[in-house]
Parts: structure tokens; sequence; C-alpha cells
């Protein structure tokens, strides 16, 4: 252990945040540029030595260590579960002997120990799976829903009917986004096969359910709504309490919570749920592995779908109230179709693997928020803390 040196290719948030904890538990740490690095570092790798990466997508990554690496180099690769702003104790972090010896992997768990996280032992496809079905899907909602306000010219923590409950996480993890760099997103999204059919499902659902809504189809809506949520929430409907309560929902605001909250269809929660269902994604298998923004989505989902009061009233809200109908229009753009401008919709920049529109759709929206990143990364700190301690209760 004495004589292990540690290099690190990439200097981005999560790159700095490896850095930063290796060093702090005694490692030497070389950084250096990332990108094409494999090809250009791979082949003078030194003989015997463990190459890894941190990125969120296994796939790309694992074929260029197998293409441009020498043969006796052994990978291992590691995947943390979370945002560089957040405690790694206890999030989960994913370790993939890919082509090692058990010394060796014992070796690498060993020296990642120091950021004190849950190790999850999984393969490069699982592992792409795995974070297909919690992320992918949940940053299309937030990255929709952003462009949306953005469209629509608003900041929602000014307006009444997005102040409080489930309105506060739907804002705090929007920002909390965009307050990030556009590649974090669009690396998992673009570039992960299982991701990409994820996306294009959510804009269907999105686009279907709001086209239920318009028409007026009650029962039509009011039928797909309950299959979905009996398929992803059955096995845990009435024996587990909700991730999220109301005290939590409203402790959490932007802006001042109103005394008498306007009742909401919540488009963005329903064709969620009604995603997973056509997926057959049961979200409570994928815990182990799960975000901390996944487990506020979950739970947020979850509170919505299991108080059938509340459900009631958002299918009455979707067919009888039209406050929210050009927030969701603009939403549906978002999720799915290019806009008048001729600007693809995320689901497009998803299945047409276009990095360059992913980023300048992502920075227009990142610049239009800016000013209160601030806020929201600590009011969004707080929220992440509470629901892990309720889910580590669990």
């Amino acid at each position: 252990m004495d004589n292990i040196a540690i290099g690190i290719i990439g200097m981005g948030d999560m790159g700095k945040m490896y850095a930063r904890r290796l060093s702090d538990a005694g490692w030497s740490v070389e950084a250096e540029g990332i990108d094409a690095v494999v090809a250009q570092y791979g082949p003078s790798t030194k003989q015997g030595a463990i190459v890894g990466g941190q990125t969120s997508c296994k796939a790309p990554e694992i074929a260029a260590f197998e293409k441009h690496l020498p043969s006796d180099v052994e990978i291992i690769s590691c995947h943390s579960l979370h945002g560089p702003n957040v405690d790694p104790r206890g999030q989960p972090l994913v370790l993939i002997k890919h082509r090692a010896s058990q010394k060796s992997f014992e070796l690498v768990e060993n020296v990642l120990s120091c950021f004190g996280s849950k190790i999850v032992h999984l393969t490069a496809k699982k592992h792409d799976r795995i974070t297909a079905d919690t992320q992918a899907v949940t940053h299309a909602a937030f990255l929709s829903m952003g462009t949306a306000w953005r469209a629509n010219k608003q900041f929602p923590w000014e307006i009444n009917r997005y102040v409080g409950g489930i309105e506060n996480v739907k804002i705090n993890v929007t920002l909390r986004i965009y307050s990030n760099r556009w590649h974090v997103y669009a690396g998992l999204a673009i570039l992960n096969p299982s991701a990409k059919e994820q996306i294009r499902q959510y804009a269907e659902s999105v686009t279907e359910l709001f086209k239920l809504m318009l028409g007026g189809h009650r029962e039509e809506l009011t039928k797909r709504i309950k299959a979905a949520g009996e398929a992803v929430f059955k096995d845990v409907r009435g024996n587990k309490d909700l991730l999220l309560r109301d005290d939590v929902l409203d402790r959490f605001s932007l802006g001042k919570v109103p005394s008498e909250k306007t009742p909401n269809n919540h488009l963005s929660l329903l064709a969620m749920v009604d995603c997973w269902w056509k997926l057959g994604i049961v979200p409570y298998d994928h815990m182990i592995c799960s975000t901390p923004l996944f487990r506020l989505w979950l739970g947020v989902t979850e509170y919505l779908f299991r108080k059938p009061s509340l459900l009631e009233e958002v299918i009455n809200t979707a067919i009888e109230d039209n406050t929210f109908r050009t927030d969701d229009l603009e939403f549906t753009f978002a999720a799915r179709l290019a806009n008048m401008k001729g600007a693809k919709g995320w689901s497009e920049c998803v299945s047409f693997g276009d990095f360059s529109s992913y980023r300048d759709r992502f920075e227009q929206t990142q610049a239009y928020f800016a000013p209160r990143f601030p806020e929201a990364t600590r009011v969004g700190n707080e929220m992440i803390k509470t629901i892990l301690e309720r889910t580590e209760k669990d």
C-alpha cells in the first residue's frame, strides 16, 4: 500500500471531489485533462496498473479501456451515485470488477473506503441499466420543468401556485440540476442505450396524458393513472410509511407558502409513474443504488399516488381546471418536440445523440435561473439530508 500512487484524469466537479477525498486520506493525486484520454494515454499505461473510471455510463468507458489498454492492465471502475456537493458517507458507491484479480479488487475497495460510502458490486451492464432506471428519466422530468418555466418567463417561487408541498421539491431539484454542469446529464442520457428508451417513453407518457386532459377524457385518464399506480406501488401500499410527509414538504420553500394551495394536475409526476409502468420498472427494486435526487422524486410520486384524496383532486384538476394548461403545454414541448424556433426537445436531443443542442438547451435555462442557485443549493441540501434520514430509518 505504501508504494501506490493514484492518478486522476478529469477535474470536473466529481473529479475534484475524488481528488479531495483521496488526498485527505493521504493518497498522492495527479490530475490531467479528460475526454479522449484513454486513446492517448492508454497504450503507455504502467505495466500491472489498475485503471478505472468514474463516469455515469460504463458502456463507452469499458469499451475504451478494452480497446486501448494493454492486456496486463487491470480494469476496476467505480461510480459515486450522488453529486459533488453531497456528503458521500452512506451514499452508494458502485465498484465494477471488469478485468482484475480479487487481490486488486480488494485493494481498490480499501482505497475508496475513505469516502465512507456503501459499496455496491455490479457489472458494467447492470450498472448502466440501474442508472437509466433511477437517473435518466428523473433528470429529463426536471430539465423539462426548467425549460417550460423559462419559456413562460416564470420564476415559479414568485407564483403562489408553485409554492409549498410537492412544488417545493420540483423547484429546488430543478434548480439543483441546472446549477451543475451540462455534460453530467448529457453523457448519462445520450451514451446509455437504456436511457434513450426510457426518456422516449417519458416523453410519450407526458404527451398522451396531456392529450387525455385536453380532451376531457376523465374515465380513460382515471383508468390509466390508477393502473400505473397499482403496478408501481402495489408492494408498498398500506404497509410502509410515506418517504415524505406534509410537514417535510412545506419546510423547504424558496417563496412564502400561501395560506391556501392551488390544486395542480401534476402532469410531470403522473407521467413518471406511467413511464415506470409502461417499462415494467419497479423503482423500489433499485433503492440500494438510488441517488438522492431519485429518492426525492420517488418520495413525491409516492406521496401523490398513496394519498387517494390527493390523487382524486389531481384527476379533477386535470379535467376541469385550466390554471396550469399553458405550463403543461410548454412542459410537453420541452419533454418531446422541437419548439416553434426549431430547438429540439429533450427527448429529441437524446434520440439523435445531439450533444450540441443538449448543451445549448441546458445552458440557456441555466443562465435564466442562475441568480437563485446558491439559495436553492442550500435548501436542496437540507431536503436531501431529510429524505436520506427517512430512507435510512425505513
